[in-house]
């Protein structure tokens, strides 16, 4: 395995434990309110809500990240995420109280917000002609994290007690940040980003759809964040019908999740044949009625549904992320990303506590799926206003559609 593939694994491994760690606390709280209930209390929404921080600093920590990774080396950064992130887990799982668990959930966050804009920029800028399948695998490795986070956070809770959940991927990730430093930290992307030249992309395209990738970047983060925390409860009530049945709930979770990362996959390989666009459009139609119609359901057909949500909101994901790599120059991606990601995940915050608010006073999950798919027809907004261009998978054909230059008059 050569250097840049070698990195590429790493960067892979790291977006596995950032939406894993992410993840967590939505299935250990089912846990916490049997298992801990004298000290973090009994109600789902109120321990829900101590995750705020963490969502809130995930997305703001983003910002400057692009600024930073000009100063340290994004390699660096990368190994900080490692470190820091699995450290902020294992805390979270010696917490004595809400208090101390919410500013170990908090570190967690911190470092987590190095992955999107740095791991993001790294993966493009390595990955070649065939970007879109790279940012598709690099999101199934994402939705690995998401589908394992409820089924492993569940067994450990079941049979080891709720702080292990969060123990165990700490350790991991932290012995993947070793591994990581043992290897190098060689920045071997970015010089081979340097030999390809990016094309001159007409500013009026390139304004166009930096608008919408910021526009649609907090309702689709709100809608991903949301549907992903309320699933393991979504699971319970419709499905495992007992907070005792963990393992169940965890596993019905995970199916309903590997789904999206399959999605993922398959997105990729469409996008290096399609443009993003026509691939983006059919994933955003779906998206609010299905979210309306598991408002409906119960018993079995609730996997289904829920399976479909999750196609919709991740195979977005990679539309999403390969819209940046598609119009803006690698020397200016890390600072877009740190932007998108940070103006992303601050709807992500907002999900925590008012997927918990609305579940626990305004009408239990269904309340929640309708503001979801509210959220779906501001997204299906964006998509029809996305460029739709050629050039996308023929990037010599830019050069013709740029406007020619006026010839400087002699003075």
């Amino acid at each position: 395995m050569d250097a840049a593939r070698r990195q590429i694994v790493f960067v892979n491994a790291a977006h596995v434990f950032t939406h894993y760690g992410l993840l967590i606390l939505a299935t250990a709280v089912l846990a916490m309110v049997v298992q801990d209930g004298a000290t973090f209390g009994t109600v789902y929404g109120p321990i829900l809500a101590l995750g705020t921080g963490m969502f809130v600093v995930y997305g703001l920590g983003s910002l400057p990240m692009g600024w930073l990774a000009e100063r340290t080396g994004r390699p660096a950064l990368l190994l900080a995420f490692f470190l820091g992130t699995g450290a902020g887990m294992v805390l979270a799982g010696l917490a004595a109280g809400p208090w101390t668990l919410a500013a170990a959930l908090f570190v967690a966050g911190a470092f987590s917000a190095i992955y999107h804009p740095i791991g993001t920029a790294m993966l493009v800028d390595a990955a070649g002609d065939r970007v879109g399948a790279s940012v598709g695998v690099n999101g199934v490795f994402g939705n690995l994290g998401v589908a394992l986070a409820p089924v492993v956070t569940a067994a450990c809770s079941a049979f080891l007690g709720w702080r292990w959940g969060f123990i165990l991927p700490g350790l991991l990730c932290i012995g993947c940040g070793l591994l990581y430093l043992a290897n190098g930290l060689t920045d071997v992307a970015k010089a081979k980003a340097a030999a390809r030249p990016f094309p001159e992309i007409p500013p009026a395209v390139v304004r166009r759809a930096v608008i919408v990738l910021l526009a649609i970047a907090t309702t689709s983060g709100f809608v991903f964040n949301g549907f992903t925390l309320l699933l393991p409860k979504l699971m319970e009530e419709r499905l495992a019908g007992s907070p005792d049945l963990l393992p169940v709930v965890g596993l019905l979770a995970f199916l309903v999740t590997i789904c999206g990362g399959l999605t993922q996959f398959t997105v990729g390989r469409m996008i290096d044949r399609m443009t993003l666009r026509r691939v983006f459009l059919p994933l955003a139609i779906v998206q609010a009625p299905l979210l309306l119609a598991l408002t409906q359901v119960s018993g079995w057909p609730v996997l289904l549904l829920a399976a479909l949500v999750c196609a919709s909101v991740f195979g977005q994901v990679t539309v999403n992320e390969t819209m940046t790599a598609r119009y803006v120059a690698p020397a200016l991606r890390a600072k877009l990303y740190s932007i998108r990601f940070s103006v992303g995940f601050l709807g992500a915050a907002t999900a925590s506590p008012i997927v918990g608010w609305l579940h626990d006073s305004a009408g239990g999950s269904a309340a929640v799926l309708a503001v979801l798919a509210a959220f779906g027809v501001v997204t299906l907004a964006g998509a029809l206003f996305f460029p739709d261009r050629r050039e996308e998978l023929r990037p010599e054909l830019w050069q013709e559609a740029a406007p020619p230059l006026r010839p400087v008059a002699a003075q």
